[in-house]
């Protein structure tokens, strides 16, 4: 048991103290002033204030509300569910705004649908939708479209009598076994089942706590799978099962011993290896074993080197490898022999270049297919292994492209996506050899949608430091003015190298016409400008991505696309980090904030390492065992750096079961803000009781979900007496 753990325990005489809710008068239905003294009488929970001295490198600092961390405390429920009740009754005058948006979102989008179908092997595989239920099923037929259909997972009937649930299937190379991944508290720790497809029996073996990763070899009775340490819910240990035998005898493959690395297995395009990869944030490390004899040993790629970064896949003689190896910091790609896997024996594929960050390869029997980002944008690169290289190209300012499932390997069909913030996601096959594409399916938008309505901008920020031009991908009605009288979503990420692309989302299209502009920010800390861009917005670069999304903010209102008054600001998990370093580095430039699952508390979560994901970012965010990186770290800390002074409408959301930002980092956030604020702007702390980071499962939750946070924003600009609500 942690620290953590201990603390409440032994403090039996603290007892949380809430201020009452006006539940009865939240069920009025008033306008104009009788709304707003109905809002003005509602008090929210305070949070009971138990001091917590926690001392590092000599420094002292103090946590009132340290004692929220306990999830199985019931005073901790009591707090979370006063949070919510006090949410409900302060947002229960939208209740109608939220079925109208609600009623939108859902009407948009095509209830009974089908996916692309994937040819594997003998079968056409894919999942459908059916109005009126939630989940998806995943189902295939054999050899022809018009065969009939076998269900393999009904996850409508599997989800019965679960608050949560998620399952997924992976099939043998045989297709005659299937074994499947579910998980019913949205921690992302899943029980693997198996079922024969033949019969239609369902094995009795079920193998508990995994991550959900697993793979079968080409014997057709073995699976490999990934274990979570039970504590830290690190995925470091793979295990091998066969079919018919008591999971309690599966044999321990390997153990990632170290803390900063976690593990999966995977097997390659070619189906003729099982790999192990172990993973860092600044290096990778790959085994590998002949997937058709599974009860051999695996062999080592190359040893971790700190630094090295890269992935591997095979085609006949030689694995294909995406490394940053000899300063290639946008990387290159490069091959190795199979019986030669050391460095010695590396051959240039494709050079690194300075412009152009290398972002992903796929490998056919006579095709090379590379991701390039470029100016912040994805081309795909054509090579055949005998011919001329050509590019596939887009026109548009800003769009999303990327390989999709390609899993046939002797084919010269390229499957990939395309989307732009206008144009709804499409599914192309590319004929490698003839240069044509053909589209199998485009996104249906019901309701008369029509992009031609919409203009979709792509613009650039100067940084105050002058070192960048941060792209902002922007849409917004035709119709629209820009006099700077219109609300503003801006949203960002901006961490782990992870690009935010322009995609296209049909929930949008409630706030575009409404009159607002929808707007990404993609500031540094992701890598869409190459990988140097990921590297000066991390570690002791961090504050490059507060300041990044800031100037962007500054810019877009000195160009007269909105005013402070009608910015808001949209972030998650990590980017909800963001949305609470820049609330307090400057309340007053929005007007409102949404914070998803915001990772707030950065000091006290990265020097436990019993947290999950803690240990393997040290590369992210840094340790703050170390003297340096704690001061830096503490300097940004939104939690650590709350302060007496007006604050923005804040509407924060977290998980009671989330497994990466811990539900007590948002649930203290708001009660210290609730201590120090001096505005009387709302502060609405939403908890998930029976969900993790991704939110509520099932498909009318998550609009729901989205109905709320539309309706928050709607409401601000509706009522502009809100600065007179909260005491």
């Amino acid at each position: 048991m942690s620290s953590r753990q201990k603390s409440w325990r032994k403090r039996t005489s603290a007892i949380l103290t809430f201020m009452s809710v006006g539940i009865a008068a939240a069920g009025c239905n008033g306008d104009g002033g009788e709304n707003t003294d109905r809002l003005s009488s509602l008090e929210p929970p305070q949070a009971k204030v138990i001091p917590e001295q926690l001392k590092t490198h000599g420094h002292t600092r103090i946590d009132n509300y340290y004692w929220l961390n306990q999830r199985e405390n019931p005073e901790v429920i009591a707090y979370l569910e006063a949070e919510n009740t006090y949410t409900s009754a302060l947002m229960n005058h939208t209740e109608s705004l939220q079925e109208e948006l609600f009623a939108e979102i859902k009407g948009r989008i095509k209830q009974t649908d089908l996916s692309v179908p994937e040819m594997r092997g003998s079968h056409f595989y894919y999942t459908r939708t059916v109005a009126g239920q939630d989940y998806p099923i995943y189902a295939r037929k054999k050899g022809s479209l018009d065969a009939d259909e076998e269900v393999l997972l009904d996850v409508n009937a599997m989800a019965e009598g679960h608050n949560f649930y998620n399952a997924f299937p992976s099939i043998s190379s045989n297709e005659n076994l299937m074994a499947y991944a579910d998980d019913t508290r949205g921690r992302r720790i899943y029980t693997i089942r198996f079922k024969n497809l033949i019969t239609g029996q369902q094995f009795p073996e079920t193998i508990s706590n995994t991550s959900g990763n697993m793979v079968w070899a080409e014997d057709n009775q073995t699976l490999f799978y990934a274990k979570r340490d039970p504590e830290t819910l690190r995925s470091f240990q793979i295990y091998r099962h066969a079919m018919g035998t008591d999971p309690v005898k599966d044999v321990l493959i390997f153990e990632e011993e170290d803390e900063e690395f976690s593990s999966r297995v995977w097997k390659t395009k070619s189906k003729e290896y099982i790999v192990i990869s172990s993973s860092h944030t600044m290096m990778d490390e790959h085994r590998f074993v002949d997937a058709a004899s599974p009860m051999n040993s695996f062999q080592l790629f190359i040893k971790r080197v700190r630094g090295h970064e890269h992935r591997i896949d095979h085609i006949g003689d030689h694995f294909y490898v995406l490394t940053n190896l000899g300063n290639a910091k946008n990387f290159q790609l490069m091959r190795a022999p199979v019986t030669q896997t050391e460095t010695d024996h590396w051959e240039p594929v494709i050079a690194h270049r300075d412009d152009v960050f290398l972002e992903g390869f796929e490998l056919f029997r006579d095709h090379l297919v590379v991701s390039e980002r470029k100016n912040g944008l994805i081309e795909f690169r054509v090579r055949p292994w005998n011919g001329d290289e050509h590019y596939i190209e887009f026109e548009d300012a800003a769009y999303a492209t990327r390989v999709t499932a390609n899993p046939e390997f002797d084919t010269p069909i390229l499957r990939f996506s395309y989307t732009s913030l206008a144009a709804p996601q499409a599914i192309y096959d590319y004929d490698m050899n003839n240069r044509e594409r053909t589209l199998l399916k485009q996104e249906e938008v019901l309701g008369g949608y029509h992009a031609g309505d919409y203009i979709v901008e792509r613009l650039y920020a100067p940084a105050r430091d002058g070192a960048a031009q941060i792209p902002i991908s922007m849409i917004y009605r035709k119709d629209l003015a820009k006099d700077g009288t219109n609300p503003l979503l801006l949203y960002a990420y901006g961490s782990y190298g992870a690009s935010m692309d322009a995609n296209f989302s049909s929930t949008r299209i409630s706030l575009l016409d409404r009159g607002f502009i929808y707007a990404i920010a993609h500031i540094r800390g992701g890598q869409e400008m190459g990988r140097g861009w990921y590297e000066d917005g991390k570690m002791f670069n961090k504050k490059n991505t507060f300041t990044d999304y800031i100037d962007t903010a500054e810019f877009l209102i000195e160009k007269s696309y909105t005013t402070p008054d009608k910015l808001f600001a949209r972030g998650g998990s990590a980017g909800g980090l963001l949305m609470g370093a820049v609330t307090n580095m400057r309340p007053d430039l929005f007007h409102g904030v949404i914070a998803n699952v915001p990772f707030v508390d950065v000091v006290t979560t990265m020097l436990d390492e019993s947290i999950p994901l803690t240990t393997f970012e040290f590369d992210e965010w840094g340790n703050p065992a170390d003297l340096e990186s704690y001061r830096y770290m503490l300097s940004y800390s939104p939690y650590d750096q709350l302060e007496a002074k007006d604050y923005p409408n804040l509407l924060v959301t977290t998980g009671l079961h989330d497994s990466q930002v811990q539900y007590w980092e948002p649930a203290k956030w708001v009660a210290k803000i609730r201590s120090l604020k001096t505005d009387s702007n709302r502060l609405l702390l939403k908890t998930h009781m029976d969900a993790g980071h991704g939110g509520g499962s099932g498909r009318d939750r998550r609009y729901q979900e989205l109905a709320f946070e539309f309706a928050f924003l709607l409401d601000l600009l509706e009522d502009r007496s809100v600065t007179n609500r909260e005491k």
